[in-house]
């Protein structure tokens, strides 16, 4: 059965359409409450609901915490009675005016209606709906709770004249169960974002957003891993807007009137940010400029944001991720991350690396040696990281879903190495100035742990294999000093093997050389790549600690691993079969610290040294 013919597209979505190059679809919006979004409106725990105030801006509140707070009553309209904060919901104000005693049970009928749109959701079956109309009355009502703080509970009517159902992707599991509005206290009312509220956003894996035309609103979702949306100054942020599909009506609506809501909910506390602003719209090398990596993305400009401490109606309980997550995206200019490797000064150095070598250290480990295909080589310093582009061998286009690999889906195949080679002591020592001849080759130690490093272990050096180079950046320098304490994870010794050829290190050539101190731990099944560090710097044998931790092997390879850490002893490495702890630490005496893990490891670590200067790359994003 027809139910209706679809909507067009207004001038704001068609030029979006024109921007990314997609080619012309019929719009699936349908001028009515259809049976699916009745469905789920009865169903859906969560209600997203934006509307203007008095000056035009668009607001976004979140409503609900059960199902049934929604049903439909007949011809297109349906009611909504939930629980609300009658004072600082900025959409309450929107729709009934700021609460006070005198309104109570004040029936609120606008004329014509007030525009609004609406997003229902079940955040564990991942099943939204999106609805647009306007409201037609509304009112409120006081609830006898046994809490001392009044409750009061908003009542609406309204007439849906749009719908639309959207896919799941990018939807976090929550569980949500109602709660009554605690303290309410609004914390911030003005253009800057207080300290609770970027630590919000910090940690928020999803938001909601609402745009307006002249005749027209929208109110969706954007979700994605803990920290997505990107905090540029006190009163501007930036989001990435993943694949999706492709209507643009958020886009759209943003080309033809810039202003935009964004609500953040913190679902632990019960505390929510209310964002209002205006948002420019990013699209190819624009987005990538400030989010490497983004083909699409919008910068908000905040006009008035407001937190409120236990504003919302409902708790929830974060469950399962969203596959589709892609990685947060770095800003240009932060260290530790591929943005400042595609951007800035280092777009000089764009060249193209050909592997030539590949050598298989341990099951999951290997050194790949590549050479520079550009007569002036690269240059880079002991500890720096190289990143390679992996898309034109990778990128399979478009496509809406992907369930066989979701990840993949808004990969940019962007990838940073460290380089475990070491540059030649001609090439440390030149001035920044006037550089003359780069590095013909360099070198990376890496484990296959993902899509991109599993196609590269897969190469034969032998094929002819290459990769465009983006750049190079970091400074993971260590200086001669009298002591250097070094604490590696796997293949965190990466940064300290290219720069031990240029470090005294135990050598008997000066009684005052540079004393390494190295506490490396990693799994009994990476044992080879400790033989191998040790066959190409021997000097390495007599500064070091060895944590192996054990994992299940099977018998013959148990057999290999005791017998390599046998020869280990023999060099004279102090070799440990159990983890690295604090009290490993104790007895060196440095200023500084080195240090490359992973983030669980590192940040026990950096509790170790509490009080110590500890530097380290951070890889995070």
């Amino acid at each position: 059965m027809v139910f209706s013919l679809a909507m067009s597209w207004n001038a704001g979505e068609s030029k979006m359409h024109n921007l990314m190059h997609v080619p012309n679809q019929d719009n699936p919006t349908s001028s009515m409450l259809t049976p699916q979004a009745s469905f789920n409106l009865q169903r859906n725990p969560l209600l997203a609901l934006g509307t203007l105030d008095a000056d035009g801006r668009p607001w976004t509140t979140l409503w609900g915490g059960q199902p049934g707070f929604s049903e439909p009553l007949g011809g297109g309209m349906i009611g909504t009675r939930t629980i609300v904060d009658w004072v600082n919901d900025p959409v309450v104000e929107a729709l009934l005016g700021r609460g006070d005693v005198g309104k109570e049970e004040q029936m609120i009928q606008p004329e014509g209606g007030k525009m609004v749109a609406g997003l229902s959701i079940d955040l564990m079956t991942r099943k939204r709906v999106k609805i647009a109309g306007r409201m037609i009355a509304g009112t409120f009502t006081s609830v006898d709770t046994a809490r001392p703080s009044k409750q009061h509970q908003i009542q609406l009517v309204t007439q849906i004249t749009q719908s639309l159902g959207n896919c799941p992707k990018y939807l976090n599991q929550y569980t949500l169960r109602p709660a009554l509005i605690s303290s309410s206290q609004l914390i911030s009312s003005g253009p800057e974002l207080p300290d609770r509220a970027k630590d919000l956003i910090s940690k928020a894996d999803m938001f909601f957003v609402s745009s307006t035309t002249a005749t027209d609103m929208d109110t969706n979702h954007r979700g994605g891993p803990p920290g997505f949306a990107r905090i540029l100054s006190a009163s501007s942020l930036v989001y990435p807007e993943y694949s999706g599909n492709r209507l643009y009506q958020t886009l759209g609506n943003l080309q033809l009137n810039p202003r935009i809501s964004l609500t953040f909910p913190d679902y632990e506390s019960g505390d929510v940010l209310y964002v209002t602003g205006t948002a420019k719209v990013l699209v190819l090398d624009d987005a990538a400029n400030v989010l490497p990596g983004s083909n699409l993305a919008v910068k908000v400009e905040i006009s008035e944001a407001r937190y409120v401490q236990g504003g919302l109606p409902f708790r929830g309980e974060r469950k399962v991720p969203s596959p589709y997550n892609p990685r947060v995206r770095t800003l240009v200019g932060e260290s530790g991350g591929k943005a400042s490797a595609t951007a800035t000064s280092l777009s000089a150095q764009r060249s193209t690396a050909r592997l030539t070598k590949k050598s298989q250290l341990t099951p999951t480990i290997a050194r790949f040696t590549f050479s520079v295909q550009d007569p002036a080589g690269i240059d880079y310093e002991p500890g720096q990281w190289i990143a390679l582009d992996f898309k034109e061998h990778m990128d399979i286009g478009y496509s809406h879903m992907r369930d066989d690999d979701p990840r993949s889906l808004n990969d940019d195949f962007v990838r940073t190495f460290t380089i475990s080679s070491t540059p030649t002591l001609a090439a440390v020592s030149k001035e920044k100035e006037g550089k003359g001849q780069g590095e013909s080759e360099f070198e990376i130690t890496i484990r296959n742990v993902g899509a991109v490093t599993g196609f590269l272990f897969r190469q034969n050096a032998r094929a002819g294999f290459e990769v465009p180079v983006l750049g190079v950046g970091g400074d993971f320098w260590i200086p001669e000093s009298e002591v250097i304490p070094f604490i590696a994870a796997g293949v965190g010794i990466t940064p300290l093997l290219g720069h031990l050829p240029l470090l005294h290190t135990h050598t008997h050539i000066h009684p005052h050389s540079t004393t390494l101190r190295l506490f490396w731990t990693l799994r009994a099944a990476d044992v080879g790549l400790v033989r191998d560090s040790l066959d190409r710097y021997p000097q390495l044998a007599g500064c070091v600690d060895v944590f192996f931790t054990s994992a299940d092997q099977s018998e013959s390879m148990e057999v290999e691993i005791k017998e390599q850490v046998q020869a280990l002893r023999e060099k004279g490495v102090r070799v440990h079969e159990r983890r690295l702890v604090k009290g490993d630490l104790e007895g060196v005496e440095a200023q500084t610290w080195y240090l490359c893990a992973g983030k669980g490891f590192r940040k026990e670590v950096l509790g170790w040294l509490e009080g110590r200067r500890v530097v380290f790359e951070d890889f995070d994003y």
